[in-house]
């Protein structure tokens, strides 16, 4: 009982700020009037929001927003990940390819929405193929990096044990990387719904960005504030998943974090 109050008490603590911020915009809003166009009170979000919980709105772009983004962060994991392990095993390849890594890693996820707008319209298919982009490259650096540093005795034991490079990847490489592994994958994560929200308020007519923008237009403040409180209260929901299945994954691997 005793161990768990500080944590306890530690929690409520964190949520003094943020109550207190709400309350001060709440304040703050109502002293400027309630016909502003461009600030609603907090109270006047909260209804908002009910309003697009009641009638399904907010539940269609919110799957909508997640379904891209946990694609193509799944196409990239499955990319970064693969090609990480290949060059972190490989300093020759990872040599090679030093170049075309370092030119495409920095172009912005959003200067490829002229093209893929081009390939693939508006949709879902635009949105998750630059979502993909966008997480490959934290991915795949941050891979290489965590195989680079696995002890390089268990590496010599994989070669006189003649394990193949797949079974060595998947008994030797991979449980050693687990740690540094999900910090990439955390890392996309935030990157893949990052890129998703601004993707559907730059150029993709769905998602909950789209949603914020219709809001921001149509000079409705409450439901503009009600799509970007939920859009942070998803990001953290969403981190802190990640970062569960991160605990129980090291967990169940027998690794220590």
């Amino acid at each position: 009982m005793t161990e768990t109050q500080p944590t306890m008490a530690a929690r409520l603590r964190g949520w003094w700020v943020p109550l207190g911020a709400l309350a001060a915009l709440e304040a703050y809003a109502r002293s400027a009037g309630s016909g502003s166009d461009a600030l609603a009170p907090p109270t006047a979000a909260a209804l908002a929001f009910g309003q697009a919980l009641s009638d399904g709105s907010l539940l269609q772009a919110t799957a909508f927003t997640l379904g891209a983004a946990a694609l193509g962060l799944l196409v990239a994991a499955v990319l970064g990940v693969s090609l990480g392990i290949a060059l972190g095993l490989s300093p020759r390849a990872a040599q090679m390819s030093f170049l075309s890594v370092e030119v495409l890693r920095p172009v912005p996820a959003v200067a490829l929405i002229p093209l893929s707008m081009l390939v693939f319209g508006f949709g879902l298919r635009m949105e998750f193929s630059i979502v993909a982009f966008a997480s490959f490259w934290p991915l795949l650096i941050l891979t290489q990096a965590a195989v680079r540093q696995v002890e390089p005795r268990l590496l010599e034991v994989s070669r006189v044990l003649g394990l193949s490079p797949a079974q060595r990847s998947i008994k030797i490489v991979l449980p050693a990387i687990v740690p540094r592994l999900f910090v990439a994958l955390r890392l996309g994560v935030a990157i893949s719904l990052v890129v998703a929200v601004t993707m559907e308020i730059a150029a993709n007519p769905h998602g909950m960005g789209y949603a914020m923008m219709v809001a921001q237009q149509s000079l409705d403040p409450a439901l503009m504030l009600a799509w970007l409180f939920w859009i942070g209260l998803v990001g953290y929901a969403v981190n802190a998943a990640a970062l569960r299945l991160q605990r129980l994954v090291s967990r169940r691997m027998g690794v220590l974090e």
